[in-house]
């Protein structure tokens, strides 16, 4: 009955070099000749009866056919995996993650997944990009938005908020900061985060939620990473516009304080993202299991100072 079907190695061969766009890449990747590649899909295509790839001077691009065929592929690699598991695939786990999340949340947190759960091998991969899940580059994806990703399974996190913070010090050395009057006389600290749908969760956005002029400051710093912009303030460096998710451990170690302001809305929240499929793996189940439940134990925002 299975006379003639393509074997592993060739539906291997053909989803890295769907993935990559490269017979070459791809007979890296397999560590194998591009011409055990180029073979390997002549095969598929002679059984498929079809081409599945233009071969161009500068690689190969798959036809609206190889493109079906690929996520086929993708999608029956993966369930072989899992079937014919425990085994690698079910104890390494990839986490997507934005750089500021990561650092300023899930990291903090991961020791007690991996005391807890050690049979589990954590990776995270820090992208602003939303991975390849059909590729493999990734399990999960924690992303930041409106929760709008078409075709996955798509679980709210936690919510979002935007306020003022700066390290204690600076009230204790640097000049009064009671209103917001008082930031023309401080450096604001902006993280230039992404429009997302057309917002922005910014100091100009803070400003126009709460009805308030904006200061004339006497400097503005820009970063381009969260974590980073919290460091700063943490630093002494000036005031950052501090969101909940990314504020709320430093300042429960009281590194951060809110001097003042409203907490207001970004608009945006956290989300786990996945294939739909994949909260039924044991190893997805239970990590996201956890991070619910470590979201479930995040501390409510300390009042501002005045």
């Amino acid at each position: 009955m299975f006379k003639n079907v393509p074997t592993v190695p060739a539906l291997r061969a053909f989803e890295a070099a769907a993935r990559l766009g490269s017979f070459t890449a791809a007979a890296e990747e397999l560590d194998v000749t591009q011409g055990a590649v180029s073979q390997h899909v002549k095969a598929l295509e002679k059984y498929m009866d079809r081409p599945l790839f233009l071969r161009l001077p500068r690689g190969a691009t798959l036809t609206p056919e190889g493109r079906r065929a690929a996520e086929a592929v993708r999608d029956g690699l993966e369930r072989i995996a899992t079937a014919l598991g425990p085994g690698e695939s079910e104890r390494a786990l990839t986490i997507s993650v934005l750089p500021g999340f990561a650092v300023k949340w899930l990291f903090p947190r991961l020791i007690k997944f991996d005391q807890q759960h050690p049979e589990i091998e954590v990776s995270i991969s820090t992208s602003a990009r939303m991975m390849d899940f059909a590729g493999g580059e990734a399990d999960i994806s924690i992303r930041y938005g409106r929760g709008g990703y078409p075709g996955l399974a798509v679980e709210h996190l936690l919510d979002d908020a935007m306020f003022p913070v700066c390290s204690p010090r600076l009230l204790e050395d640097g000049p009064a900061l009671r209103d917001v009057d008082d930031l023309e006389h401080h450096v604001l600290l902006h993280d230039e985060i992404r429009e997302i749908d057309g917002i922005q969760p910014s100091w100009v956005s803070w400003f126009h939620h709460c009805g308030l002029r904006a200061p004339r400051a006497v400097n503005h710093r820009r970063f381009g990473q969260s974590n980073m912009v919290i460091q700063a303030a943490i630093e002494g460096m000036g005031v950052a516009l501090g969101r909940g998710p990314l504020a709320i451990d430093d300042l429960s170690a009281g590194h951060l304080v809110r001097p003042f302001g409203a907490a207001v809305p970004s608009g945006f929240a956290y989300y786990l993202v996945c294939p739909r499929g994949a909260l039924d793996r044991p190893k997805v189940k239970v990590f996201r299991d956890w991070l619910h439940a470590e979201a479930a134990r995040v501390q409510p925002l300390p009042d501002p100072l005045y």
